[in-house]
């Protein structure tokens, strides 16, 4: 139940979707005066070290957050793409980096003034950088190392009761939260899906969320991988959005093939890790949607490992 990390993933082309798609939902959310409360159900160790043994063990960085650090000076050249939205890819080389993704690689280098990107932030650390001092974060971390992890580097920023780490099962208790005082909450999940019951937790707990607070922002981050549940989710919860009568949006992002390989002079059997993943958000900033529609080009033409390599974008409007 314990066995993964996401130290060994911190960086990744996941992240690089994800952050910047919270990024950007925070950044219209603050732009109103009154407080927002952000609930993170699986907040993980908060703060990781892509110079250490986890990062360094995977090499996921890489191909994610490293690659576009290095790409921001020197392009590299657009990567092939089966989705006829990317056949522009190879002048997006030339164009301006999108706004999303700016903005994304400005908050990663807040944490590395030296520059490049020994530290990177996790959802925790880019929340709480971004929020005011009136704004409240709740933290859910059950993994018994990263939440001893996440309770010392939490305790460095001497934020008080700004935030709140909590040991205990996201997806049972941050309910308790919804709604804030102040009526206005974002939910970010994350789980690691290790267990395919993950899949089904998500949409019990979006259905008890919206029951208590039907205007919140939520926002669901998902592996695109051969699994039935994997790809069930993002359709039932456009369902479960569309009879509640909530606005919906759905991003992909895709870097290479999912495909098994095996090796014909040694045999040997590769496996691709995790080839795509996606964000879907229930009643999302209407900024949103133009944002990434400039961005998820760009990020497969920097990201993409072959020809697979694409994005899809959907909503309700």
């Amino acid at each position: 139940m314990f066995s993964y990390r996401h130290a060994f993933h911190a960086g990744n082309h996941a992240d690089v979707l994800k952050h910047t798609v919270l990024i950007a939902t925070l950044d219209h959310l603050l732009e109103k005066e009154a407080a927002l409360t952000v609930v993170d159900t699986h907040a993980g160790a908060g703060l990781y070290r892509l110079d250490g043994d986890y990062a360094g063990t995977s090499g996921e960085a890489a191909d994610g957050i490293l690659r576009l650090l290095s790409d921001k000076k020197d392009p590299a050249t657009p990567a092939p793409t089966a989705k006829s939205a990317t056949k522009k890819v190879a002048s997006e080389a030339e164009a301006p980096l999108a706004d999303a993704i700016a903005r994304y690689l400005s908050v990663v280098q807040d944490f590395n003034p030296k520059g490049g990107a020994r530290v990177y932030p996790g959802s925790p650390f880019i929340v709480q950088h971004l929020l005011r001092d009136h704004d409240k974060l709740k933290l859910f971390e059950l993994h018994p190392t990263d939440a001893r992890t996440l309770d010392a580097n939490i305790a460095q920023l001497e934020a008080g009761r700004q935030i709140a780490v909590l040991r205990e099962d996201g997806f049972g208790s941050a309910t308790k939260f919804l709604p804030p005082p102040s009526r206005r909450a974002l939910v970010l999940m994350d789980p690691s899906y290790e267990m395919k019951t993950d899949y089904g937790r998500v949409l019990d707990f979006m259905a008890e969320a919206l029951k208590r607070f039907a205007t919140g922002t939520y926002a669901v981050w998902y592996p695109i991988i051969p699994r039935p549940e994997a790809h069930d989710l993002p359709r039932r919860l456009k369902t479960m959005a569309t009879k509640a009568g909530k606005p919906w949006l759905h991003a992909t992002l895709t870097v290479k093939s999912s495909k098994i390989t095996k090796d014909a002079a040694s045999g040997e059997t590769h496996r691709p890790g995790l080839p795509a993943s996606g964000m879907f958000l229930i009643n999302p900033p209407y900024t949103l949607k133009p944002l990434l529609a400039a961005a998820l080009p760009q990020l497969v033409q920097r990201l993409g490992q072959d020809r697979n390599a694409a994005f899809s974008l959907d909503s309700d409007g």
